[in-house]
């Protein structure tokens, strides 16, 4: 929680765009959204487009790295073409 406030302060000082968090378990836990699922959030953080990803960490067992690739993949093209 003390993590997602954190995140949250520095979201409203720097003001991005788009923010992406990666973990689903860590987002669910930092801003208690128990039910949140991977991808675009309908909610923003600040005025921020809010996408949670999945962890890049090899210790995530649930995503080979085609799977890392094509969900990075689609959260780059997504942000790209809104702003371009």
């Amino acid at each position: 929680l003390a993590g997602g406030q954190c995140l949250l302060a520095k979201v409203h000082h720097y003001r991005p765009k788009v923010l992406a968090v990666l973990g689903i378990s860590a987002y669910r836990t930092a801003f208690q959204r128990p039910r949140a699922q991977l991808g675009e959030q309908a909610e923003r953080m600040g005025a921020a487009r809010l996408w949670v990803l999945p962890n890049p960490s090899g210790l995530n067992a649930h995503y080979t790295a085609a799977d890392l690739a094509r969900v990075f993949r689609e959260f780059r093209l997504a942000v790209t073409q809104a702003t371009v």
